[in-house]
């Protein structure tokens, strides 16, 4: 059962370095999907274009963990809103997928036991994976007008989730956004394996655009992998290394995400 939010009467107020960001949550369509791949019942939180209504055609999708109202989905909405109106961006819908169990779903297994206490249970991203690929695009697709284009965007964890999807799963996205990836997760295993992967990659055109912050425990590791993308990144993967040393952790998605969402959401040639 879809439920319609109103834009006008609700408000989200989320934390930002510098005290309290204020922002409106855009009127959405909120679904539920019970779900065999996780094994649990998922809310799903979907933006549609301002034109999706008054015509016939379809649209790209664009993905994201960190989906719920109280997360990161109306700040990303409201920016593609104005990225569409100012017609930086073509038309795309959005579609938010809210956390359960944050940590178990965007990280893949780990043979470190310091990562492993982060929370009761990790390693679950194979399984997310296979539910937004089996259960959640399906339904997306059945029930609104979609192109076959479609893209996935995420921060930190959300962010690893981005970057392993694109090295593991590379013909499940077409573009992929990642702000800060969490590249430290499992010794480093996706930095460390990175150019067996790339030269392994798929033979299908990909894009993918990602940052890094000043964060000390981060940059060193998301500069790497820029260095790795240098080497032995194929001439099908167009990719863009945004490196933000003045951003900090918690700065950088706000800070880095319209032209993130430029670069990325339009077709390069």
């Amino acid at each position: 059962m879809i439920k319609v939010l109103s834009f006008l009467n609700i408000l989200l107020i989320l934390s930002s370095c510098k005290g309290q960001t204020v922002d409106t949550i855009p009127e959405h369509e909120t679904f539920k999907i019970d779900s065999k791949e996780v094994g649990e019942l998922r809310t799903i939180n979907v933006w549609l274009p301002e034109d999706y209504k008054t015509s016939d055609l379809p649209y790209p999708v664009l993905y994201m963990p960190d989906g719920g109202v109280q997360e990161d989905f109306p700040h990303i909405a409201n920016t593609l809103s104005e990225l569409i109106q100012a017609k930086k961006v073509p038309p795309f819908i959005l579609v938010g997928i809210e956390n359960t169990q944050r940590r178990k779903d965007l990280t893949p297994p780990t043979q470190v036991e310091k990562d492993k206490e982060i929370a009761p249970v990790v390693g679950g991203s194979h399984e997310f994976r296979n539910f937004i690929e089996n259960e959640l695009m399906p339904y997306i697709n059945s029930n609104y007008r979609t192109t076959d284009e479609k893209g996935i965007i995420g921060e930190s964890l959300a962010g690893l989730f981005v970057t392993e999807t694109l090295m593991v799963q590379p013909e499940l996205f077409d573009f992929y956004i990642a702000f800060d990836p969490s590249l430290w997760w499992n010794d480093k295993y996706l930095l460390k394996n990175s150019g067996k992967i790339l030269t392994e990659f798929t033979s299908e055109p990909k894009r993918f655009w990602f940052a890094g912050s000043g964060a000390k425990d981060i940059s060193k590791s998301i500069n790497n992998l820029a260095k790795e993308f240098e080497k032995n990144a194929p001439k099908n993967l167009i990719w863009n290394f945004s490196d933000e040393p003045k951003e900090k952790h918690n700065t950088i998605f706000r800070a880095t995400k319209e032209k993130a969402m430029v670069w990325a959401l339009n077709k390069l040639n």
